[in-house]
């Protein structure tokens, strides 16, 4: 599992991959559109387990609670592993924690309760959390610094794709395929009848997560065939608290992390709660089935992830004549503006502003992981850790979204609106704090 004795990464300053690493950096790549199958058939089960086990909103964002949890406790024990063996050997360890965590969705299934999925989330997220905070460092340092951030936008332009297998699987194989009754008839239902409903639908949602699980078992085994380009250090010193010291004091690296903070925030809670807004709209203005609408703005989150991922190698493309501060500013303007839109327009015109969200959102991780980590060496390895910590917005503000959907309507004095409307006003401070980011470091002209 050791690639210690395998030749450093080559250094071109002209070239994003060189055909050295080519073979590897496709491999690590892959692993990108891996964790965005995961994160993307998670987002509607949402909804999903809310209907099924019969809970609030609140309850069912419990799911991203634990899933994006699972990120923050296990980046820094990743980050601490990873400089003390190899990035081969994290990702191997996360490519494991994810296929384990995915196989347990057979016996919470068999279950029946809502407690050993969260369990599975969150050892499947450990997992992704070591993969993260290797994969993204190591594709950084697979050639020279100053083609970095290119490198991984294109190699964070294949997430999206993994994404959209993660959206449609759910859409056609689990949402489709769910029981149709309501949440109000399923609480009609006598108690065998329920119980046998409710083990059906957790059928249903077992069997892709296990399919995956079988999936990375087997990619497990390709990565740790092939050799990888060893790019640690030699003494595989932690010198914990010096790191920790030189990062603190660092104000681009703290403030990257805020960012980034608020951006998985932004990115989970427009994905997750892009079918509750959809669902409200067309079962309200169009008189629609419940499961019906359920499914149309499933296809509404589809059409927005195919638009973050066109827009991902745009964006890419765009970073060759524009500084990455700039374009993060630029984006996150538009971010904020189409989340006003999202907020206070009604109708069919509201769904599309919140669908346009993720052309903005598209190259905001990867770009705030750039800029953050930009200039700061072997610190990069612990710095990592942070920006995948940070992650844990995407735990903490969704179920605050979700508990403002339950209120059912927000009355603002001037006017009332859905809340689920009015829910969008967290992403909307996100947005904004990206701005800020992006401004400052575009200001201070370091990116």
């Amino acid at each position: 599992m050791s690639d210690a004795t395998e030749p450093a990464a080559p250094k071109c300053v002209d070239v994003v991959v060189s055909r050295a690493v080519l073979l590897p950096w496709i491999l690590i790549t892959c692993c990108f559109a891996l964790w965005g199958f995961a994160n993307d058939i998670t987002n509607p089960m949402v909804k999903a387990f809310s209907k099924i086990l019969l809970m609030s909103n609140f309850e069912g964002s419990l799911v991203q609670f634990a899933f994006y949890g699972g990120y923050f406790a296990m980046a820094f024990p990743a980050a601490l592993f990873i400089k003390k063996t190899s990035y081969k050997t994290g990702i191997l360890v996360g490519l494991g924690l994810y296929a384990t965590g995915a196989l347990l969705f057979i016996p919470a299934s068999m279950m029946s309760i809502f407690w050993p999925f969260l369990i599975a989330y969150f050892i499947l997220t450990c997992g992704l959390s070591f993969l993260e905070t290797g994969a993204n460092p190591y594709i950084l340092s697979m050639g020279s610094e100053e083609t970095a951030t290119r490198r991984l936008n294109f190699s964070q332009a294949f997430n999206p794709m993994g994404s959209l297998l993660g959206m449609f699987t759910a859409q056609q194989l689990i949402i489709a395929r769910l029981n149709g009754a309501t949440a109000e008839e399923r609480a009609a239902m006598a108690a065998e009848k329920l119980q046998q409903v409710t083990a059906g639908d957790l059928a249903i949602i077992r069997t892709p997560y296990v399919a995956i699980g079988l999936v990375i078992v087997a990619f497990f085994v390709l990565i740790a065939l092939v050799k990888m380009p060893h790019t640690q250090d030699k003494t595989h010193r932690l010198e914990i608290r010096a790191t920790l010291r030189r990062l603190f004091t660092n104000p681009n690296y703290i403030e990257g992390v805020v960012a980034q903070f608020f951006y998985v925030a932004a990115q989970i809670m427009c994905w997750t709660f892009i079918i509750h807004y959809g669902t409200r709209l067309f079962t309200a203005n169009y008189g629609m089935e419940e499961q019906a609408a359920e499914v149309l703005s499933q296809k509404y989150n589809i059409a927005a992830m195919i638009l973050f991922c066109t827009s991902r190698f745009i964006c890419t493309f765009l970073l060759k004549f524009i500084k990455p501060g700039a374009l993060l500013m630029a984006l996150a303007v538009g971010g904020f503006t189409l989340a006003l839109g999202t907020i206070f327009i009604q109708g069919i015109v509201g769904l599309y502003c919140l669908v346009g969200i993720s052309a903005c959102m598209s190259l905001m991780f990867p770009t705030i992981y750039g800029i953050a980590l930009a200039g700061i060496g072997e610190d990069a390895k612990i710095g990592a850790a942070g920006l995948i910590m940070a992650i844990l917005g995407g735990s903490v503000l969704p179920p605050i979204q979700g508990a403002i959907i339950d209120l059912g309507t927000v009355n603002l004095g001037f006017m009332t609106m859905p809340a689920v409307h009015a829910s969008f006003v967290l992403p909307l401070i996100c947005f904004l704090v990206i701005a800020v980011y992006g401004f400052r470091t575009h200001k201070l002209g370091e990116v």
